[in-house]
Formats: structure tokens, sequence, C-alpha cells
């Protein structure tokens, strides 16, 4: 058994490792990307979505990074479920300051089907002017070259769809650690995903979407029985034979969750969501983790009276995951604290490995003060009955 757990240990530090070497190449491609992106100008009128749901830390500046938009011409349309809506309150007192900027506020009601967050879009899309309609969250903050840049692409007739990486920001330990899962971790998921089969999802914080590619994929309505929405569109998208395409620009994503239990649920509860839309995909992720297999190493080895190999392994796996996190925040993400993001990602590393395994556990998340069961491909049954018996995660966007 022990020789079996040490054998375990070195394919998994060598495939981490293989999986580290996509990333940079990868990386390496998105920044050659960049020169050219960046000369690309298309510049339509615009819709941005911007769906709300309750009060949230910073709210206020995060909206307004929107308004102050360095683009000729867009409009905001925001969406609450109801008007005593925190977030729609604070939308309303930030577009007050910018009354040159069309602004337009809307109430949804109670969700026909299980995202209520899709059923905003619907309503926001019904009631947009433009073609273009930029999809963000409230949790992020851009700045004054956003819609510049994610227009940019447009300019190829057969792009459909474009998204964004983005750079997590968090305040203390525990929402820095869930910061660098984002800015590295799912980053760099993004880049081997774009090497080895192209783009053919979206990722929530910015989806860019031409109107008619929208109706042809089936609306917005089309994604209302799924948790992960963003997945589901750019599938959706990609299926009718259109483009999507990974923004060379980067945005901020900040982390709500500042306590320890509920960051955890949060991750897990992202975790949930790829494994039922994407489960062979999230299965193989257990071959791209290095910490774990470090530990896993060093603790036979040094069973087995062989401390230097156990060091080594360690060591290894160590040093590949503060490299990989040094170069995706630097080169992909512009991490402005690239040492301490750079070393804080071995330990996201190893909690991330306990987040996999806890996402087999159940399937059942918690969002939006709900309960939802999971279901195959990635459809979800409201379940709010069940919230007190099994709370697994709560929302934050």
């Amino acid at each position: 058994m022990m020789h079996f757990l040490l054998v375990l240990s070195i394919v998994g530090i060598f495939t981490s490792t293989m999986y580290a070497l996509l990333v940079v190449v990868g990386a390496l491609r998105l920044a050659q990307r960049r020169q050219a992106a960046e000369a690309c100008v298309f510049t339509p009128p615009v819709s941005l979505l911007k769906p709300l749901h309750g009060w949230e830390p910073d709210l206020e500046s995060h909206l307004e990074s929107f308004f102050a938009q360095d683009y000729p011409e867009f409009e905001i349309i925001f969406c609450a479920r109801n008007d005593r809506d925190p977030g729609l309150e604070t939308a309303r007192r930030v577009a007050a300051r910018y009354p040159g900027i069309r602004s337009t506020f809307l109430l949804s009601g109670p969700p026909p089907y299980a995202n209520a967050k899709v059923w905003s879009l619907e309503r926001m899309q019904s009631a947009a002017a433009h073609r273009f309609l930029v999809v963000s969250d409230s949790d992020v903050s851009v700045t004054r070259g956003y819609l510049r840049a994610v227009m940019g692409p447009f300019v190829d007739p057969h792009v459909g769809l474009v998204t964004c990486l983005y750079r997590g920001v968090g305040s203390n330990l525990w929402s820095r650690l869930e910061a660098v899962g984002m800015s590295i971790e799912m980053s760099g998921g993004v880049l081997v995903a774009e090497l080895i089969e192209g783009m053919k999802f979206a990722l929530g914080p910015t989806m860019v979407v031409r109107r008619e590619n929208l109706e042809a994929a089936g609306g917005f309505r089309a994604l209302g029985p799924y948790h992960a929405d963003d997945f589901m569109l750019g599938n959706l998208i990609a299926a009718h034979g259109h483009r999507v395409v990974l923004s060379t620009h980067t945005i901020d994503h900040h982390v709500l969750n500042s306590s320890f239990l509920p960051s955890v649920l949060h991750q897990i509860r992202w975790m949930k969501s790829t494994r039922f839309s994407r489960p062979k995909g999230h299965l193989g992720t257990a071959l791209t983790f290095s910490m774990p297999y470090g530990v896993l190493g060093a603790g036979v080895a040094v069973a087995f009276h062989r401390p230097l190999l156990g060091a080594l392994l360690l060591l290894w796996s160590w040093g590949s995951r503060v490299g990989l996190g040094a170069l995706v925040g630097g080169l992909v993400v512009a991490e402005p604290r690239l040492v301490r993001s750079a070393l804080l990602y071995p330990l996201r590393d190893l909690l991330g490995f306990a987040y996999w395994i806890a996402s087999y556990l159940s399937n059942q998340v918690r969002w939006r003060g709900e309960v939802y069961n999971l279901l195959e491909d990635g459809f979800m049954r409201n379940d709010s009955q069940s919230a007190k018996r099994e709370p697994e995660a709560v929302l934050t966007a």
C-alpha cells in the first residue's frame, strides 16, 4: 500500500507539472495576442446589463466604474427582484451623478424558473436599446477602457461572444486565498481549455454577446434551468457556429466572503457547479493539483526513511506552484501584489484539492438564500424546503 501511495504521489506531481507547462504555453499565447487586440477599434452602441441582489461592500464604487467608461455611447440597465432592494437603491444614487448616461431600473419579481439571475437578464434584454449586450456581475470593477477592450474582437463578424479573465481582490487571509483561486487556478484552467479545445464557454463576470447570436441560441431563457448560466451561454453560442473569444483584458472580481466558512462553502459551490456542468473535465482536475501529491509523497518517503526524497518531492510541488502563481499573476492578470499571491498559491492549491473532494459529497447548493439540487448536465431544481437540512454554499454574486 505504501509503495502504491508513493507511486501515486509521483504520478500526481508529474501530471500537475505537465499541466503547469500547458498553462505556461497558454499564458504566452495570451500575452502575444494582447498587443494585436489593443489595436482593434470597434465602438458600436452597447447596453450594459447589471443584475442586482442586495447590498455588497463597495457596491457604489464598483457600479460607478461602469458609468465612468471612455466609450462613445452606452446605456446601463439594472434589475432587482423588488423595489426595496438595497442594490437598486445604490444604483439609483450612482446614476443620479451621471445624468448624461441613460439608466434604466427594472423589477423582475419572482422568477419563473430556477435561475433568478437569468430571469433578470431576460427582463433587461427586452428593455435594451442596442444590438450588443454586455452582461456584468455586481461584484466587479473595471477601468475606463473596459468597454473598448471587450468590444474590439467584434470587428470580426464571426465572433458571437467575448468574455474576460478576472483578477481576484481580497481584504484578509480567507478572501485573499479565494482571490488567488480566481486569479491563478481559474485563469490557468481557462487558458488550458482554450489551448486544447478552444473557448466553448463564458465567464460570468463579463459576457458580451450580439443580440442576434443570443436569440439564435435560444435567448437568455434557454439558460433558465441551469446553475452555470455562464458556461451554458458560451456553450450554446459556440454550438451555433459562432466564435467565443477570450479577451486579453482583465477585470477586478471582489471577493465578498471575508470569513472562513462562507468562503469555503462558496468555493465548494463553484466546484459542484463544474462537476455537474463538465463532469469529465472536473474529474480530471484531480491531476492538476500539485501540493496534495507533494505532501503525500513527503509523508510516504519519510515513512520509508528517505527524508531527502520526501523533501525533494515537497519542494518540487511547492516551487512549481509558486512559479505558476508568479507567471499567471504577472503575465496574465497583472496581479499588483504578485509576491504575496504567488506565495499563497501553494496553500490555495492544497485547499482546492479538499474542495474538489467535497464537491462529490452532496448535490445541494445554497444560492441567493435558497437551496437547489444540482442535476445531470448542470440542471438545477429549487429545493428551498431543505434549507434547514443541508446548507451547502452561499451566494456572493
